[in-house]
């Protein structure tokens, strides 16, 4: 997946504060199919930040899992190419759902 970028906003999981109510961005797919995305979750693991997005018109589909890097007071999600890092991160992420879905 492509490199995608928001301006920050309350809860985007850089550690800044500032406010406003929901991050939407668009992802394009594997297949060129572009989606309104909706940030529902960040975690950090090993000094960086990750954001979970879900599909708004689909919102019962699984998550993506991307990490947040900043430039230039921007924040950028970007795609994890690396299966070591991925697979850390989906164990957290797993592990944290589990531990809401437990506590409801």
């Amino acid at each position: 997946m492509s490199e995608h970028k928001h301006e920050h906003g309350e809860d985007c999981g850089c550690g800044q504060d500032h406010e406003h109510e929901e991050h939407v961005f668009i992802v394009e797919n594997d297949e060129g199919e572009e989606r309104e995305m909706v940030m529902v979750y960040t975690f950090e693991s090993e000094e960086k930040v990750y954001a979970v997005l879900l599909d708004r018109q689909d919102p019962e589909q699984d998550g993506v899992i991307f990490r947040i890097e900043e430039e230039d007071d921007e924040a950028f999600l970007v795609g994890i190419d690396d299966d070591e890092e991925w697979n850390r991160v989906t164990a957290i992420y797993e592990e944290i759902a589990r531990t809401e879905n437990e506590g409801q």
